[in-house]
């Protein structure tokens, strides 16, 4: 959630903020979701347009997440859920921050009484309320809801200059948006433990260890990594994948019994899909599966 974003941009002082802009993506299509985009670029890409890619674009506040931000990263999931086309989202920021944190001046001065009646930081959970896969390419600063956002994602990609944190300790307050949780269902109590009580921060190959992120890449290369898995996701069956996604986080959520139950109904519901019989049958008959259910 919150981090020590003045050490950040004072670190910085005398170098540019604004990162070099992105290299032209294959196939890359601009996204309309409703009114422009403040606080992100939008767009489909890859060979069939399948992919929504989302990148965060805040630099003068290294992509602090803002409520203008967050309130535009719903809507955009929104629009890409909805759209038969994508199969799969990427989310992802700049070769230097994927997001430093939550944004300090507009929570600075909120009481109690405004977190909690209003619900404060409630609607970020709109990330992890997404059917549809999505995976988090991580270069730079992850830090606070940096990290937290990554978190909510269903697979990290990190670059390998890439630093995980949740440093709201520093600040007098612990993480609001899952950090506590999620960190340590990622990595275990001990490490996530010394992150949360510290503030001290792990790099991507250390992430990468302790099963926070599933594979490393140099920086230049990590957002074509992450959109090529985005894309094999896309190629499968849009329905089933979002099934597939529901029974993994199961396993988080409930039980080992209560999980195992979860996976069953929902194997026993693929056999009512077109897109089963489909892949069955392509299997047999030794071919490509043509999948249409979305």
């Amino acid at each position: 959630m919150a981090v020590a974003l003045r050490a950040l941009l004072r670190s910085a002082a005398g170098t540019a903020l604004l990162p070099p802009p992105p290299r032209p993506l294959l196939g890359v299509r601009a996204y309309s979701a409703g009114a422009p985009f403040q606080y992100l670029s939008v767009q489909k890409t890859g060979a069939q347009q399948s992919v929504g890619l989302i990148q965060l674009n805040r630099p003068q506040a290294l992509n602090a997440l803002c409520d203008g931000l967050m309130e535009e990263l719903s809507r955009a999931l929104e629009a890409m859920e909805s759209d038969p086309q994508v199969g799969a989202i990427v989310i992802t920021g700049s070769q230097k921050a994927f997001a430093a944190g939550a944004d300090i001046k507009e929570m600075q001065n909120k009481t109690f009484q405004e977190c909690y009646s209003g619900g404060f930081l409630a609607g970020w959970d709109k990330v992890s309320t997404v059917r549809k896969p999505i995976i988090a390419a991580v270069n730079g600063y992850a830090l606070g809801g940096g990290c937290e956002l990554a978190m909510m994602c269903d697979i990290i990609y990190a670059g390998e200059k890439a630093q995980f944190g949740q440093p709201e300790i520093l600040l007098g307050t612990i993480p609001g948006a899952g950090g506590t949780q999620r960190l340590t269902r990622a990595v275990g109590k001990s490490l996530a433990m010394e992150m949360v009580l510290t503030g001290d921060r792990i790099s991507a190959a250390e992430a990468k260890e302790a099963g926070l992120v599933s594979k490393v890449f140099p920086v230049e290369k990590l957002l074509d990594a992450a959109i090529a898995c985005a894309e094999k996701i896309a190629s499968n069956s849009k329905l089933v994948a979002a099934m597939a996604k529901e029974s993994v986080n199961a396993a988080f959520e409930t039980t080992l019994a209560e999980g195992l139950r979860t996976e069953k109904r929902i194997f026993y519901a693929t056999f009512a899909t077109d897109d089963r019989k489909e892949g069955m049958t392509a299997f047999v008959e030794k071919r490509k599966a043509n999948f249409t259910d979305s």
